[in-house]
């Protein structure tokens, strides 16, 4: 039986606005023009209290939309979610298990007790977890309870993969070609990619998310796609069924937003653009597209809108597509939720999706007609992660947020988060911080307005994306259009390195850090307590420092008048002013006319600086001139030999050892595989050599670093 948590955690509505003042603008930064409207009908009656079956941002989201609607809202919750925000946020929450998402949030029988001790009437589902259960949908019918979505027939049979694409066939939705039925085995699964054509797809049927997918280019990596898939599927869906396609070679990702309701109205609310994707992951997404002409975005939405009436959808709903370079689409899949990136849509039509699910489950008509839908300016998405984006584009990080600043000072800024300064990042569930998301009346204002976002986000704690993110933003073929599914590995075959500083780049890095660490220095002279002031002006002060950036040392002559400092460094000379804030982890600068915000996350005595400069962060070492000669006499760190240990590139649980001592593997081989928010990783020897020591086994948890195996 799930237990009510004690009234500490029950929140009303008059401490919820004194303690999260904040929210208002998380949800929607309100300037001139309002990201999307929560429109309250008194005197349509809806529901009096909604139970939220999720965790985190969404359930976050949701929240926000009932409070809107005069709505009561109940969270359910982990054991170590007790503190979470979600559950701050609601006026009723329930523990229904502890950590892992097989005891909590996805344990039917404890959330169905949480709804009975309650008293909800519905159930928002958010997505992922339940929300494309059917079952969950059935049980909940029979206990005369509304699921806030479609019903247990759409769900199932656009949630299965295979009967979807029949059904899209059926009403002439395009499709791709591939196998329809499901792959049994490995041997099966090569033989029908062998009469397919490689490359292929090998994706689970009641997969989603990027879980369960894998590109095969020959017979071997099919067998290992086929393990890997019907694993990843199996501990993300419950259900390890497999289909194979045929993949279409650098593709767009596009998919079209839908809304129907009971009574037979569908509409299509324009496009997302969602090809730039890790593992088969959205990063960055954006509406409209900058690809789609009006008469293929009417062909789409038109395709989108059959297949929904065709299984009698109700709710909101997403039909991706892949569009290949001659705008030919094919249906990929339908999401029967409410999908992650649907702030964007929220921007360009001003609608509250999370209001119109709640309608439409009431039993509601749809409020608009296809002429009502407008596309009005652009938005853009930045799913900020807590990963490592220097590792395969981002593996998942863990930690606490020790400081977290949302920029929401920032005009037409909206950030859905369900994390706060003090908030947890652990390995039971999705890596995501927020969505950053900009609107601007053009695609260069939303694009210059995420790129201040992101250089104003706040994050300490973990490892983060948005170098990553800032680079994406800012690259010559993303700001053109010219982007594809496979645009990361194009534009970065060799890993991402973070940004690569060109001669004015690193001029300005080094200069203000040069004026940062003056700053400090001179700070750190005054003695306390002396208020002393000289009635004469402060005459211009210098200093000559040896400042290292990676390999390289730069002699630099610096002088100080007011709140300018005038650098010369590499021949140039570099004119830097700001507030010089050093409580502050920003810095608003202006260097050589041009404004710039850097952060900076650490400053050490020994002169070491660590800052975030164009998304990127930089070491810097500062030091007298004395002080760095004497410094090259100082033995280096030799760095540790790792062609012969395997160490875990990431927190996780291991799921396999494919080895044991004494056993000799070649290079590329498999040594074991890791487990990260449901995502599993194979990883592999360097080189072929005899197994030394096996220091884990299957089922043990494992930080990042920690020592795998070891070879001869």
């Amino acid at each position: 039986m799930a237990a009510l948590c004690r009234p500490s955690v029950i929140v009303d509505t008059l401490s919820l606005a004194v303690k999260f003042a904040p929210c208002r603008s998380r949800c929607c930064a309100v300037t001139s023009r309002a990201l999307y409207s929560t429109v309250n009908n008194p005197n349509e009656k809806t529901f009096d209290k909604i139970l939220i079956a999720n965790r985190g941002e969404i359930a976050c989201r949701v929240i926000k939309t009932c409070k809107k609607m005069g709505i009561q809202t109940v969270a359910v919750h982990s054991d170590v979610d007790t503190s979470a925000v979600h559950v701050k946020m609601a006026d009723e929450a329930v523990c229904v298990g502890p950590a892992p998402t097989s005891k909590s949030y996805l344990n039917m029988d404890a959330i169905m007790d949480a709804i009975r001790l309650t008293g909800a009437q519905a159930v928002h589902p958010g997505y992922g977890f339940l929300s494309e259960n059917k079952e969950f949908a059935k049980r909940l019918a029979a206990e005369g309870v509304t699921f806030i979505g479609p019903d247990s027939h759409s769900i199932q049979a656009m949630g299965d993969k295979i009967e979807s694409k029949l059904i899209a066939k059926a009403a002439k939705v395009n499709t791709i070609p591939g196998f329809d039925g499901v792959v049994k085995t490995a041997d099966d699964a090569v033989k029908i990619a062998q009469q397919i054509g490689y490359p292929v797809m090998i994706k689970a049927s009641a997969g989603g998310g990027g879980k369960g997918m894998r590109i095969a280019w020959n017979d071997e990596e099919t067998r290992e796609g086929f393990r890997f898939s019907s694993q990843e599927a199996s501990s993300s869906f419950g259900d390890d069924r497999l289909l194979i396609e045929k993949y279409i070679d650098n593709p767009r990702h596009i998919e079209i937003q839908v809304l129907a309701d009971k009574h037979g109205n569908a509409l299509w609310l324009n496009e997302r653009e969602c090809s730039i994707q890790r593992r088969n992951q959205k990063v960055v997404e954006e509406a409209p597209s900058t690809f789609l002409d009006p008469d293929t975005r009417q062909a789409m939405g038109e395709q989108a809108v059959q297949l929904a009436k065709a299984v009698k959808y109700s709710s909101a709903g997403t039909v991706e597509f892949l569009v290949d370079s001659k705008k030919n689409f094919y249906f990929l899949e339908m999401n029967t939720r409410l999908q992650v990136e649907h702030p964007i849509t929220e921007c360009i039509t001003g609608l509250d999706l999370v209001e119109q699910m709640i309608r439409v489950a009431k039993g509601y008509q749809l409020q608009h007609t296809q002429k009502d839908i407008p596309i009005t300016g652009w938005a853009i998405e930045s799913r900020v992660y807590a990963e490592d984006p220097y590792k395969s584009f981002g593996l998942p990080s863990i930690g606490r947020l020790s400081q977290y600043h949302e920029p929401l000072d920032l005009n037409n800024v909206r950030v859905d988060s369900g994390i706060e300064e003090g908030s947890d990042i652990s390995i039971y569930y999705d890596p995501m911080i927020s969505k950053l998301v900009t609107y601007g009346a053009t695609r260069a204002e939303a694009l210059a307005r995420m790129e201040d976002a992101l250089d104003n986000y706040v994050i300490r704690g973990v490892t983060h994306n948005i170098p990553l993110l800032r680079e994406i933003i800012t690259h010559p073929r993303f700001i053109s259009g010219d982007i594809n599914t496979s645009f990361l590995p194009e534009v970065y075959p060799d890993g991402f390195k973070g940004h690569q500083l060109d001669a004015d780049g690193r001029r300005e890095l080094l200069a203000s850090a040069a004026a940062l660490h003056i700053t400090s220095q001179l700070r750190s002279q005054k003695l306390l307590g002396n208020l002393r002031l000289s009635p004469a002006p402060v005459e211009s002060s210098r200093w000559q420092l040896c400042v290292e950036l990676g390999e390289g040392r730069h002699d630099i002559d610096i002088t100080k008048a007011g709140n300018i400092y005038t650098v010369g460094v590499d021949g140039e000379t570099v004119e830097v002013s700001g507030q010089w804030n050093l409580a502050s982890p920003l810095h608003a600068l202006t260097i050589n006319g041009t404004q710039r915000m850097l952060q900076c996350l650490s400053r050490e005595a020994s002169g070491l600086i660590v800052l975030q400069y164009m998304g990127t962060l930089f070491k810097v070492r500062i030091l007298s001139k004395l002080a760095s000669e004497l410094n090259s006499y100082m033995p280096e760190k030799v760095a540790e030999d790792t062609s012969s240990i395997l160490r875990s590139p990431m927190p996780g649980t291991v799921v396999a050892v494919s080895v044991k001592p004494g056993d000799t593997v070649a290079e590329g081989q498999e040594i074991c595989v890791i487990e990260a928010m449901k995502m599993q990783n194979s990883l592999t020897a360097v080189k072929q050599a005899k197994v030394k020591s096996v220091h884990c086994k299957p089922g043990e948890t494992v930080g990042e670093g920690d020592l795998l195996v070891e070879l001869e």
